[in-house]
């Protein structure tokens, strides 16, 4: 299945062996959302192709003359911020391999769905790579928003509450009522949330999950969670879980108040 990403995960490969290149080629091939942008037949040709490209996944023979995969890990250092997934022969190299911090191992000759397998795993890891980037991205986004002093006028049991927007953390649903949650106090009035989505700007306002409705202003950080879900975190500490089916709405309404 293709990622959601806009563009395909890059893969260099590196391999003294022609053929060993030919397969991986053949196999990242098949996948959708993997390009393969380089081949290197050494060590040294790799070290200056990962260095300029900064692939998303490296592909690393352990044995090669002169230059190794452990040395080209070692000259690389902190620039690398590839998915390492070394590839050799000689299983004794497996232990060093993920001391020196790969992250998967391929061990020749491997079959398609051992491959297959290890794909799977790396691409996991770039999505909770690609999650936790547009987290920190859209975070340092929802400082630069404005704020307004619009406010919602909310008629009450013979009462008129006016509330401006600026104070609205987020409303949440309480039987038939609506809680308006506005920092240090809170205000519950007989509204249902169906009718308050339609009193507010749905610019500065989006519903997060069927009981919940935040103000985009309030939100100070998204934050993935292990099962792939994501979460906000309000202004106030408050932390609310994103559903799925809202999350292409948050997301859109946080980058539309730049």
């Amino acid at each position: 299945m293709t990622d959601a990403r806009h563009d395909p995960w890059r893969s260099v490969i590196v391999d003294d062996e022609p053929l060993a290149r030919q397969t991986l080629q053949l196999l990242v091939g098949r996948e959708r959302d993997f390009v393969v942008t380089a081949e290197c037949g050494h060590g040294a040709e790799a070290i200056d192709v990962v260095t300029a490209q900064g692939p998303d996944v490296l592909f690393l023979d352990v044995q090669m003359p002169e230059v190794d995969g452990f040395e080209v890990l070692r000259r690389l250092g902190d620039a690398l911020s590839a998915l390492v997934v070394f590839v050799t022969a000689h299983d004794q190299y497996a232990v060093h391999a993920f001391e020196q911090h790969a992250f998967e191992y391929l061990l020749k000759p491997f079959s398609d769905e051992r491959f297959a397998l290890v794909l799977d795993r790396v691409r996991n890891r770039l999505r909770e790579r690609s999650q936790a980037r547009m987290a920190t991205h859209l975070t340092e986004l929802l400082a630069s928003v404005p704020s307004s002093r619009r406010t919602l006028v909310v008629r009450d049991a013979g009462r008129t509450i006016v509330i401006p927007h600026d104070e609205i953390l987020w409303v949440e649903a309480e039987d038939y009522c609506a809680r308006f949650h506005l920092g240090t106090r809170s205000v519950l009035v007989r509204e249902s949330l169906r009718s308050l989505v339609a009193d507010l700007p749905p610019a500065r306002f989006v519903r997060v999950h069927r009981s919940a409705i935040v103000n985009v202003n309030a939100i100070r950080a998204l934050e993935p969670v292990t099962s792939g879900d994501q979460r906000l975190i309000l202004n106030d500490g408050t932390v609310l879980k994103l559903s799925r089916t809202h999350r292409t709405e948050v997301l859109e309404a946080i980058g539309n108040r730049r």
